[in-house]
């Protein structure tokens, strides 16, 4: 390296021998280099920018880490000449911490001093039970029956009066709030209480609103799997039915192939044939193979539609209840599925034929229309049926939700995508209209190719477009290379991937103790 450097300044390597006996040589020569290139050295007024640059982006960092390299390309960016690495840590430490108490005042501002008491409360253990509401709160999860479902409702209409609105989460970055919920799912009520102030009332505000959230979206999954049940049990009872049917079945085949055994016997005989039925079954016999074979008809053909209305005893333990505690939100194609839910919430008369929240040529209304039943219980069941459709589909959701919130918060806003430089245009017209040239001139070169017959492997046979099988062409060359780029990829192991996805995901926090209900203290992938 010496010799390298003295080559460049034209003088012998032993020359340089003498560079380091002087300290200050090479601090004045330091200084010289950094006012040459207008670097500024990490001090004074530097510091104090940097440092209100770290209290602006304190707030929106992820990890301490993500904010040292923040840091350091700020200071690459302003030409400061990077302090040691401990520095740096220790100024990332101080913003980050000061953000967090920034964060705890913001939330403690906003809360009045009766909803402070209230919140407190949740800490408090009842009188007959050893657990606190904050920890009976967060212990729920998907059920599958109006039991489950029922006491899911207790926790949300609970956490509902406390009257806690979701504003108060605004201008708070999302990762700090799912940090604040994180730590109140493992904080015990005591472990609570001997927190700060600030601190407990932020995680105790931030748990009500998610939580309330999450119940929510946990009782529309267990009223989905609630329709499945009633689904399944309807099915079950055709195919029971079909069971039971199959001696009748057999018995009535069988009189059926002596009825016509009798006549191929007599065929060609008119007097013969009028003795057949009499000699086979009668005509008492026939008539009641007939009225045994429609009514067998029947209960092959049944619909699973039919039987769901037997459903209606699990609906009506918590359809009110549900319908009430659900804040739905819809598009204008779901108002007369949800005008038909207020109807059976406010436990107003049912208007069983008034089926506009019904598909023209749906599979319900012919069951409407059968004599033997109970319309009242059937349009209260399929209202049920269709709102379950309704949440999948996206034309009902439910305000400040994760699983079934309005799709269009999903989407990229229209300002946005027009920074994008997308390689389509965002006016459908002009979309549609390129698309239709582009198949008039595919449309008109297959035409000249059918016409001077160079069509490659296809050919039109009355009027029909027939195109040959492709076959796979992989030279043998191929097998080799996926080996080769298998061998190239470094080794991993199965965990490091599970981590680096729960870093991406945070699925771990899907994963709840058994008896107590809080989530894992830690995020070990095993």
């Amino acid at each position: 390296m010496s010799g390298f450097i003295a080559a460049q300044l034209g003088v012998k390597p032993d020359a340089l021998l003498h560079y380091a006996e002087r300290e200050n040589t090479r601090h004045e020569h330091l200084e010289a280099l950094r006012k040459a290139y207008g670097y500024e050295m990490f001090k004074g007024k530097r510091i104090k920018q940097m440092r209100a640059w770290l209290d602006q982006n304190a707030e929106g960092a992820q990890s301490s880490e993500g904010l040292v390299r923040g840091l350091i390309e700020e200071c690459r960016r302003r030409q400061i000449i990077l302090p040691g690495i401990t520095v740096m840590e220790r100024h990332c430490a101080d913003a980050l911490v000061a953000a967090e108490r920034r964060i705890d005042t913001r939330f403690a501002t906003r809360l009045v001093s009766a909803m402070r008491a209230r919140l407190d409360e949740l800490l408090r253990e009842e009188p007959h039970s050893r657990t606190s509401r904050f920890v009976w709160l967060r212990q729920f999860e998907p059920g599958k029956n109006s039991a489950d479902i029922n006491r899911l409702l207790d926790r949300l209409e609970f956490l509902q009066a406390i009257s806690l609105v979701p504003t108060i989460l605004d201008d708070i970055p999302a990762h700090r709030i799912t940090r604040l919920r994180r730590q109140g799912e493992r904080y015990f009520a005591k472990g609570l209480r001997d927190i700060t102030s600030d601190r407990r009332l932020a995680i105790l505000a931030v748990c009500v609103v998610e939580w309330t959230a999450a119940i929510a979206d946990t009782v529309v999954e267990t009223h989905d799997r609630i329709v499945g049940s009633v689904w399944r049990d309807a099915k079950r009872i055709c195919d029971i039915r079909v069971t039971d049917a199959q001696a009748a079945v057999a018995e009535t085949l069988a009189g059926f192939e002596a009825l016509g055994s009798s006549l191929l016997m007599a065929k060609g005989d008119d007097a013969a044939l009028a003795g057949a039925v009499d000699i086979s079954c009668g005509w008492t016999g026939l008539e009641s193979l007939v009225a045994q074979a429609t009514q067998l008809q029947a209960t092959v053909k049944a619909d699973v539609l039919t039987h769901v209305s037997k459903g209606f005893h699990k609906f009506k333990l918590y359809a009110r209840r549900m319908l009430n505690a659900l804040d739905m939100t819809y598009a204008s194609v779901a108002q007369p599925l949800v005008t038909a839910a207020q109807i059976i919430r406010d436990k107003q008369e049912i208007p069983a034929k008034s089926l506009s929240f019904l598909l023209p040529r749906s599979k319900w209304r012919p069951q409407f229309r059968a004599p033997d039943a109970d319309q009242e219980r059937l349009w209260v069941v399929a209202v049920l049926f269709h709102l379950r459709d309704a949440f999948r589909s996206g034309d009902i959701w439910l305000p400040h939700s994760r699983r079934h919130a309005d799709m269009k918060q999903a989407l990229v806003p229209i300002e946005a995508a027009r920074t994008m430089r997308l390689n389509m245009p965002l006016e459908p017209e002009v979309w549609i209209a390129d698309r239709k040239r582009r198949l008039e001139d595919g449309l008109k070169r297959l035409a000249r190719a059918v016409r001077s017959k160079t069509l490659l492997g296809g050919v039109i046979e009355d009027g029909v477009l027939r195109v040959e099988r492709l076959e796979a062409d992989v030279p043998e060359e191929a097998g080799d290379l996926v080996l080769d780029l298998y061998r190239r990829l470094p080794e991993a192991r199965i965990t490091d991937i599970l981590t680096e996805v729960e870093n991406d995901t945070g699925f771990t926090e899907a994963f709840t103790h058994l008896n107590t209900g809080p989530r894992a203290a830690t995020r070990l992938v095993c």
